[in-house]
């Protein structure tokens, strides 16, 4: 059985993917959102974050440190979510950013209450619970939906900044 936190934050996790899953049909793949950033480079991103809780939910399951080092850099980290998924095509990268949301919703649902209570280290190196380590993240999903938004207004002219 779940807990009532775990339930809310899967719901709250859910409802921001829904969100962003809307509005993919009417953005134009091939236009920059924010410098450089089409939403094929939007999606490796929030890909990339997704992957880097997935390895520090795994660890702290197993007991053992993520296998990823402390990111020291969240420019670099970033630059590395987009460059390392810039040879696929947009239907792979989809893919990846829809399998990845399903891969940490089953480790959420699944891990033992007293793993899910208890703190772990985060991908920056700091201890946090998972309510907040995943919080961060979909919290970054949805400043990125409303950026998107922002920019559909006026999808000629890419946004200021850059993915963070």
């Amino acid at each position: 059985m779940s807990s009532p936190e775990r339930s809310d934050l899967l719901r709250r996790l859910d409802g921001t993917r829904q969100t962003m899953e809307d509005l993919l049909p009417r953005i134009d793949r091939s236009k920059c959102i924010c410098p450089r950033w089409t939403i094929k480079d939007m999606l490796a991103h929030m890909t990339g974050w997704d992957d880097a809780t997935i390895d520090a939910l795994r660890a702290h399951i197993a007991g053992q440190p993520p296998s990823l080092d402390a990111i020291r850099s969240l420019d670099e980290y970033n630059e590395h979510t987009v460059s390392s998924r810039a040879d696929l095509d947009y239907d792979h990268v989809l893919k990846e950013w829809r399998l990845t949301r399903q891969v940490l919703r089953t480790l959420i649902e699944q891990m033992p209450e007293e793993k899910f209570i208890q703190p772990l280290r985060v991908p920056w190196g700091d201890t946090a619970t998972v309510t907040f380590l995943v919080d961060i993240f979909r919290d970054h999903e949805e400043e990125h939906t409303h950026d998107i938004l922002k920019w559909m207004e006026h999808p000629d002219h890419p946004l200021e900044k850059e993915g963070n």
